[in-house]
């Protein structure tokens, strides 16, 4: 009978998950589609320390959660941003919250929800540029 429960509970997660699949997939069509690929090329200078850090700081603005990083992260790909951007925006994206800063510092506190915050933020950097570099990537 427990995997029965599983299932179900499974399957509730699922619908829960598929609207804001659809949501993030509808909404990166439409961003493909006003934004053109040579905006991204003026963003991104193929700078690692530079990608990495415009990455973080746009995934720390537009937080989300980890499943819809994903499509987000390989559409990045698909328009030519580099690995290491793509990397440091989906680590800040599911790390750093500059939406729900207002609130976690009310319930944690101001002081560890900015020291948090802000270490979350270097970290993505770091992490983004060790992957390259461990994957080979540059």
């Amino acid at each position: 009978m427990k995997w029965k429960k599983s299932v179900i509970k499974s399957a509730r997660s699922l619908g829960n998950v598929i609207p804001v699949l659809i949501g993030v997939i509808l909404l990166v069509s439409l961003a493909n589609t006003l934004i053109p690929k040579s905006a991204y090329s003026k963003i991104f200078s193929k700078n690692i320390f530079f990608d990495s850090f415009i990455g973080s700081a746009i995934g720390s603005v537009l937080a989300g959660n980890p499943v819809t990083s994903y499509v987000l992260g390989g559409e990045m790909l698909k328009q030519g941003v580099s690995m290491v951007a793509v990397i440091a925006f989906l680590v800040a994206w599911v790390t750093v919250g500059m939406v729900q800063l207002p609130a976690e510092s009310l319930i944690l506190g101001k002081r560890f929800a900015l020291t948090r915050n802000f270490l979350s933020f270097l970290f993505s950097i770091l992490v983004a540029v060790v992957t390259v570099f461990v994957m080979g990537l540059v």
